[in-house]
């Protein structure tokens, strides 16, 4: 028997989202959630008085007005900048690639004296149309930056040959030739103040969230439980990886609570040494100025993703991509399912783009006499 209108299997930024927005046009929803916690990725433990992001960092960045005030409705954000540095055999450099790294690397301090480096770096190259990541990123800032700051902290991301990785990787990263040290371009950037559950528990205010409770373990059960479900699980694990699982990166957390106030003076240290087994180190306590007497860091360290483990980065490439649309064409056909978020669209999403797919997806399905 039906007992509610949605069913939402997964409590993360798209599931909280739609069922906010269907709760408000009165339709009964039940979440449900195979971890102990609400939220997904986004999650903060608390750990000596300091949120710390259980799932690696979130900073919330957008140019999307109408989004940001959005979240602020349901908690205040703080003016948190996220401007990360690199540690490179012993020397810091700033990022993303800005007149200061130019400074740091090559003593230079005009803009005209950059510019005129990198072209004659570039130059050399010979290369016209970029294959491959490597070849863009020499493009972009020449053979010193990519040696010392994008080859080895690619190749440990990725676990792969930055020669074998899509150009279009890196063209996400920003190079300015100003003293600039915040890595985002948006107008909008913060850290909800008191930690992301904030947000979640806004959004999920009067809602029903079952955790601890696995879709899977009684698929036909929870199907018959609403008149529809949306899924932001898996796509491949939906159709029991009918045509093969597809790839993700994972990641390895290693959490340390330190004796001391501050351990690395910024939120995330970069580690561009290929020597180096981990990405980063997170320092929580500084997305939200905290003064604790203690301080609490995370490792990151990227392993290839198996069955069982938590997939974080979709691997975007032409095999995995012909796989994604063929389990797409399957949810396409489906009358009561309906499919969103990172895992479902196996697509790279940062928070403002999940809110904005999940607004829009809840406007089309809540107003299609369909599924009234």
């Amino acid at each position: 028997m039906e007992q509610y209108d949605f069913l939402i299997v997964g409590s993360g930024l798209f599931g909280a989202v739609f069922a906010y927005k269907a709760k408000q046009q009165g339709k009964r929803c039940l979440i449900i959630e195979k971890r102990n916690h609400k939220g997904g990725n986004i999650y903060c433990s608390n750990v000596e008085g300091i949120n710390v992001h259980a799932y690696g960092p979130h900073i919330f960045h957008t140019n999307d007005r109408e989004i940001w005030e959005f979240v602020n409705s349901f908690v205040e954000f703080n003016r948190f900048t996220y401007m990360p540095v690199a540690y490179y055999k012993g020397k810091m450099f700033n990022l993303p690639f800005n007149m200061n790294t130019f400074y740091q690397m090559w003593q230079i301090t005009s803009p005209v004296e950059a510019q005129r480096k990198i072209e004659e770096q570039v130059k050399n190259l010979n290369i016209k149309n970029a294959q491959n990541l490597e070849e863009q990123a020499l493009m972009l800032v020449g053979p010193d930056i990519y040696h010392a700051l994008i080859k080895g902290y690619t190749e440990k991301q990725w676990g792969r040959k930055a020669t074998a990785l899509p150009a279009s990787i890196i063209k996400r990263i920003p190079v300015r030739f100003t003293f600039d040290n915040n890595y985002f371009n948006d107008n909008y950037q913060g850290i909800p103040i008191g930690g992301y559950n904030k947000l979640i528990d806004g959004l999920l205010e009067g809602i029903e969230v079952k955790l601890n409770t696995d879709y899977f373990e009684d698929f036909d059960y929870f199907n018959r439980l609403a008149k529809n479900i949306i899924y932001t699980g898996p796509i491949d694990r939906f159709y029991t990886y009918r045509f093969g699982a597809l790839a993700y990166r994972s990641l390895n957390f290693q959490q340390e609570i330190l004796n001391m106030p501050n351990y690395q003076g910024n939120a995330a240290v970069n580690y561009t040494d290929s020597e180096v087994p981990y990405t980063r180190i997170i320092e929580h306590k500084h997305f939200e100025f905290g003064n604790q007497p203690a301080t609490v860091i995370t490792k990151e360290f990227p392993v290839e993703w198996q069955k069982g483990a938590e997939p974080f980065y979709p691997v975007n490439d032409a095999k995995n991509n012909k796989q994604y649309r063929d389990y797409a064409s399957l949810a396409k056909a489906e009358e009561k399912i309906i499919f969103g978020g990172r895992l479902a669209e196996y697509k790279y999403y940062d928070m403002h783009q999940v809110i904005a797919s999940a607004l829009k997806k809840a406007d089309i399905v809540l107003n299609n006499k369909k599924f009234s």
